[in-house]
């Protein structure tokens, strides 16, 4: 009951010095807005990141043409070493495989339809290319072994192609230009989505690997293979077990660097963390300093507090307070000060945050751990300034002041 009453006696002593009560609330509330936005700003990227990531596949490796450390790897289409001879040797020597589906690719096609124009890119795929992606057709047939055998001119359209080309009309049957060749649309794609590297994976369209290969862009090698695995705890292994036969067959010995990258969903979500990954390091400790710098105005104000109180602090030690008593009292004040900056800095935050996620495409998922994180530091910091500093100011104004009071 005695705390209770310490309590109550420290949150009317903030009522009647309001505006002292606002700036010491003020550090706290600013601080707490921003860890809540950052923090929500941090939670929405990493919940894209695992939807692209669900994109890409959680069990699937992709073996790229190409070197070096970007993805999609820089050079690709004059790399002339990943052939059709890779995928079979490939597929003899690593187990686990559920599909795989090589392919070429011509990254910006000219399609052509009446009057609509569009570029996309197109790829040239045999029919396990729906199964290792996992991604069929919404509406009309996908491309089958018929169609690679014959070298079929038959297309499967991605729906922001369809879309560009037909608008709202089926398309299934009609017949468009890519690159000068006339094919006839057989399929049109589910909806995909954005990729992991934030391209549209809707703005493409399907054509058989041989009539890739032979007809539309005369080569023989490969740009890109797919690989679906039955378990994906067997990803990393399978992925260095590619990465050892391709330095085989294509003679690399070190320190000559790969002409091709083998890639996993975990590689695919590193990617996309580190680029946003250090920025939001970065304004976390910001606002990290911000709670720092609060708490040390709040310190402060608080010492100030007490030489200005140092008649009504005499007043109650002469009526038998203690000196915890006197402490209780400024700790209740500093808590309830701290407690409300965070309430309101949290709604605050909250506030910023969905209207960031309601009027800019960027990621906003908002969730508790602010406030959690905040309270956390600012206690242990209040918990310290009232007892290390303001008891000691206490009992040296006092001292000064009221001789007999100690």
């Amino acid at each position: 009951m005695k705390l209770i009453r310490l309590v109550k006696a420290g949150i009317q002593a903030l009522g009647s010095h309001k505006l002292r009560t606002f700036f010491m609330m003020v550090g706290t509330l600013i601080g707490i807005a921003a860890l809540t936005v950052i923090m929500a700003m941090g939670a929405g990227t990493e919940r894209a990141v695992m939807k692209r990531v669900s994109v890409f596949g959680f069990r699937a490796i992709m073996v790229m043409a190409g070197g070096g450390k970007t993805f999609p790897p820089s050079g690709a289409d004059s790399v002339v070493t990943l052939r059709l001879e890779d995928v079979d040797v490939i597929r003899s020597q690593v187990a686990g495989i559920e599909a795989m589906a090589p392919a070429v690719q011509a990254r910006g096609a000219t399609f052509k339809a009446g009057a609509a124009q569009s570029q996309a890119p197109v790829f040239g795929v045999e029919p396990d290319w729906h199964v290792a992606w996992e991604w069929d057709v919404q509406r009309g047939d996908p491309i089958n072994g018929e169609d690679v055998a014959s070298l079929a001119r038959v297309c499967v359209l991605g729906q922001s192609l369809r879309q560009a080309l037909f608008g709202d009309a089926d398309p299934v049957g009609q017949f468009v230009q890519v690159n000068n060749v006339r094919f006839q649309v057989k399929g049109v794609l589910e909806p995909k989505g954005t990729s992991p590297m934030g391209s549209d994976m809707d703005n493409r369209a399907l054509i058989p690997l041989t009539t890739g290969m032979r007809r539309l862009l005369n080569q023989e090698h490969l740009s890109q293979i797919r690989l679906k695995l039955k378990d994906d705890s067997q990803l990393e292994e399978a992925g260095e077990r590619i990465r050892a036969i391709l330095r085989e067959r294509h003679r690399i010995t070190p320190p000559e660097e790969d002409d091709f990258q083998v890639r996993t969903a975990a590689d695919v979500a590193k990617v996309v963390r580190g680029i946003s990954g250090t920025l939001s390091t970065l304004l976390t400790v910001l606002a990290g300093l911000s709670l720092l710098v609060g708490g040390i105005v709040l310190m402060n104000i608080q010492l100030i507090s007490v030489s200005e109180r140092t008649k009504e602090i005499g007043l109650r030690r002469a009526v038998g307070a203690t000196q915890r008593d006197i402490f209780h009292q400024f700790l209740a004040e500093a808590l309830s000060v701290t407690l409300l900056g965070m309430l309101l800095g949290s709604g605050l935050g909250w506030g910023i945050a969905a209207t960031l996620a309601a009027f800019t495409p960027m990621a906003v998922a908002l969730s508790w751990e602010p406030f959690a994180l905040g309270l956390t530091e600012g206690v242990s910091i209040q918990r310290k300034i009232p007892c290390d500093q303001v008891g000691a100011a206490a009992r040296e104004q006092i001292g000064a002041k009221l001789p007999g009071v100690r």
